[in-house]
């Protein structure tokens, strides 16, 4: 049997291994420490539990004894996809390197800048980061990655899924071409695979145990639930849960609840503690302090039940951890072997539930191809029934349940879009009937400001002969023919009581020779829109004083304009006599 003392380490790693309690290295430990300590790239693939971390401390411990470390240039390099599994590694050199004057420094999320470049600033031999928090010290001007000797990649295939490998191929890029690289992975997806082949050189493949397999010393149990109500699903789930827990009292020193979403870890973690279990969350959106601590409190016996997502399946060497229970299926059968590798763990015996609907049947049978073999059925717990609260539906949503609020809410709804649709028309330019005014001829305009809103100049010209008709005959006899038809339908569908007297006045002032006055109404027509106008710039100009601006500014003196303004008066009205000449 080998021994750590057959592996060719440091007399102080030995030491500090001693002292850890250790002895006997692992499979994976005793394949991957040769090869490194010789210099060669280690492609190492095991299923999760095994020791991989130790495989790659204690070489780097080794190969670094000699040497020194430079201001803003880290020696090594080790890559981690979790703030916990990087804050895990760091523990492991602490204890592993304790004999020796090795520096190294942490970069994870949710610490401080200014502490982090503070260790940077003085140097470390082992530099151990989250790829993000990595790529934002080197975007600063913080880091140089030039003087990486040995790169470790933890847990490459937990960072494919996090959606890391576009950074993990760019920090690959930044370090010399000569380094050293320990690559370690529970799976090997194709795109794992390619990354190997493209920055590995000539790896050694140290393969312990068949990829996506589970341990032999965990006990795995599957129980099946049918919901009553799709609304009331996870309520079942939750009291299924409790009824399980009860059934191993005696067993279940402590457990991690796995769930797939975070807002389900804060609810099953809320229902746990309503009933008077132990149990804290712990999931990506906490802060990092808060993480920390649920952590420890776990590890150290003071928390029994810690109710995680995926954030704490991969890589967190907890070893007394008795039972794992998987509230939801996961979606991704890898998750499956990772989350049930938490218990088991260094030769101890683990229990792992997992609780099934329906609707997780295809999962399930992703997660039974992958590992080879189906997961045992058990019942129920024995006298397990689901509470009035379970069976009874949901409550209807607010704006469903109606009512006299509902009604309230739904009139000063359709009010407020009321409104808005008229705000939205003012910003168009266009106004309600109520605002509009009707100008001689049949024109809809607004008032105050002269805008023309209902038929072009052209459709004016073409009325004129039918106006000689309508004087010589009475008004209920006089033919007329479509167009104008059309024109005073139009108006008369905007115009008001007194609008209409305006109509009735200026049909009055036709002479009694038969002849339409028609230049008079079209002088009429245009000198309102000039007044308007005149009016218009007015406001605008601010003044009020009687002086109008025709864009050409304030600095233009007055007779200028004055002049302009009578030169364009006796063009119009020049063009006002033609008119009339040819009328």
């Amino acid at each position: 049997m080998i021994k750590f003392s057959d592996l060719k380490l440091d007399p102080k790693v030995l030491t500090a291994i001693a002292e850890a309690g250790y002895e006997t290295p692992t499979p994976i430990q005793a394949g991957a420490i040769p090869p490194a300590l010789e210099g060669k790239d280690v492609l190492g693939i095991a299923q999760t539990g095994t020791g991989k971390t130790a495989s790659f401390t204690l070489p780097m411990i080794t190969m670094l004894s000699k040497g020194r470390a430079r201001a803003r240039m880290p020696r090594s390099l080790v890559l981690a996809p979790t703030r916990e599994l990087a804050a895990q590694v760091a523990e492991n050199f602490d204890t592993y390197a304790k004999n020796t004057r090795l520096t190294k420094a942490l970069l994870i999320g949710g610490v401080s800048f200014a502490e982090q470049d503070k260790l940077i600033d003085r140097g470390v031999d082992v530099l151990i980061a989250t790829p993000g928090r990595l790529l934002d010290h080197f975007e600063r001007g913080k880091l140089l990655l030039t003087g990486v000797q040995i790169m470790v990649v933890d847990e490459a295939d937990r960072m494919l899924d996090m959606g890391f490998i576009p950074d993990i191929e760019r920090i690959f890029q930044l370090t010399p071409f000569t380094r050293q690289t320990l690559f370690f992975s529970a799976t090997m997806a194709p795109e794992i695979e390619r990354i190997t082949n493209t920055f590995l050189h000539a790896p050694v493949r140290i393969e312990v145990a068949r990829q996506a397999t589970t341990s032999e010393t965990i006990t795995q149990r599957l129980v099946s639930i049918t919901p009553t109500r799709r609304d009331q699903a996870a309520k079942q789930k939750r009291e299924l849960l409790r009824a399980i827990i009860a059934s191993e009292a005696a067993a279940c020193t402590n457990a991690i609840i796995f769930c797939n979403r975070k807002t389900e870890v804060d609810i099953v973690a809320k229902s746990l503690k309503a009933h008077g279990l132990d149990a804290a969350p712990i999931h990506g959106d906490l802060e990092q302090s808060q993480r920390m601590r649920t952590l420890d409190g776990f590890r150290e016996g003071t928390l029994r039940f810690l109710v995680a997502s995926d954030v704490a399946a991969r890589g967190l060497d907890i070893p007394a951890v008795s039972h794992v229970f998987n509230f939801d299926v996961p979606s991704h059968a890898e998750d499956y072997v990772h989350r049930i590798g938490r218990t088991g763990r260094a030769g101890r015996l683990g229990t792992a539930y997992t609780i099934a609907t329906p609707a997780d049947d295809k999962y399930l049978a992703a997660i039974e191809a992958l590992v080879k073999q189906p997961i045992p059925r058990v019942e129920m717990p024995e006298g397990f029934e689901l509470s009035e609260a379970a069976l009874r539906p949901a409550p209807e949503r607010r704006e469903e349940r109606g009512g006299e609020r509902g009604g309230e809410k739904s009139s000063s709804s359709r009010s407020r879009s009321r409104s808005r649709g008229r705000d939205r028309d003012r910003e168009r330019g266009e106004r309600p009937a109520s605002e509009l005014k009707i100008l001689d001829g049949g024109t809809a305009a607004m008032a105050p400001v002269a805008v023309e809103a209902a038929a072009p100049r052209e459709e004016t010209k073409r009325a004129e002969p039918v106006a000689e008709v309508r004087v010589e005959q009475p008004r209920a006899e006089t033919p007329r023919s479509e167009q104008p038809r059309a024109e005073t339908s139009r108006a008369d569908s905007y115009r008001g009581d007194s609008n209409r007297s305006e109509s009735t006045r200026s049909d009055s002032n036709r002479s009694d020779n038969g002849r339409s006055e028609q230049p008079r109404r079209s002088e009429e027509r245009r000198e309102p829109r000039r007044d308007d106008r005149r009016d218009d710039r007015r406001e605008r100009d601010g003044r009020g004083n009687g002086a109008p601006v025709i864009g050409m500014g304030d600095h233009v003196p007055d007779f200028i304009l004055r002049s302009f303004r009578t030169l364009a008066v006796s063009r119009d009205e020049s063009e006002t006599e033609t008119d009339s000449a040819e009328a």
